[in-house]
């Protein structure tokens, strides 16, 4: 009777308040975006693509109650509920999160920062100061800053974007290939999370929704992102991933 009528209550707050769910606008989430539109009914919840960024300010703000949102996001949030073992990450290069420059690492001055994700932002900062060992100017980015990353100003560039630049640059530089090299870890660039407290039985649905999104990779029209999403992409959140992401979080310096 108790399981019972949790499944009923969790119903009942599907009912009076459709969940709205925030999934970021990449080609990355595609196999996510499918699994939900197709394998979870769509008449308990509504969703809002939105560039990483926002998908953590809209669950910060409470203007949604589910989003997959940059890990570096999680240090702004004093409760939240982790509802998937699936995620965002690469187990070596990823292929779309890239510093772009025209000089080497050692001749770079200053180094844009993608508004649209705060994981990437912060992964330079790192690299910069552990890794890299570069001392550079930080400049925060705006919409159209691509055009400027020339001479010993590089940028970070995140997403869909960097397929289309990413021969323009003599000196490209994976992120997560480089936090690979130095940590021997991959990296997770987003996780699922909710800012309220959902039934299991949702969860579950939710989930399995985003299994069979995964799954249906194989079929994908787009040879071209086939490749990227296989070669590139890892969606499941295991315990390697965990550590890598805890030590990501506890590297960031606010």
């Amino acid at each position: 009777m108790i399981k019972f009528a949790k499944i009923m209550n969790f119903y009942y707050f599907k009912i009076m308040n459709k969940l709205k769910i925030s999934i970021v606008s990449y080609s990355n989430s595609l196999p996510f975006v499918f699994g939900l539109e197709n394998f979870l009914d769509k008449k308990y919840f509504s969703l809002h693509s939105d560039i990483p960024s926002v998908c953590a300010e809209k669950l910060i703000n409470k203007k949604v109650e589910i989003a997959l949102i940059p890990v570096a996001s999680l240090k702004k949030i004093k409760n939240y509920n982790l509802i998937s073992n699936f995620c965002i990450a690469s187990n070596k290069k990823v292929f779309s999160v890239l510093l772009l420059s025209e000089r080497p690492l050692k001749e770079i001055k200053n180094i844009y920062l993608d508004y649209q994700s705060q994981s990437s932002i912060n992964l330079v900062k790192i690299l910069s100061r552990e890794f890299w060992k570069i001392k550079v100017k930080f400049l925060n980015a705006k919409f159209g800053y691509e055009s400027k990353i020339k001479s010993d100003t590089a940028g970070v560039v995140i997403g869909d974007r960097t397929f289309s630049m990413v021969e323009k640059y003599p000196f490209v530089y994976d992120l997560s290939e480089e936090w690979h090299k130095y940590t021997n870890l991959p990296f997770v660039f987003a996780v699922w999370v909710s800012n309220v407290k959902l039934g299991n039985e949702f969860i579950k649905k939710f989930n399995y929704a985003l299994q069979k999104g995964i799954k249906n990779i194989e079929n994908h029209k787009n040879l071209y992102i086939k490749n990227y999403l296989q070669k590139y992409i890892s969606y499941n959140l295991d315990k390697e991933k965990i550590k890598a992401m805890n030590l990501f979080l506890s590297k960031i310096i606010n």
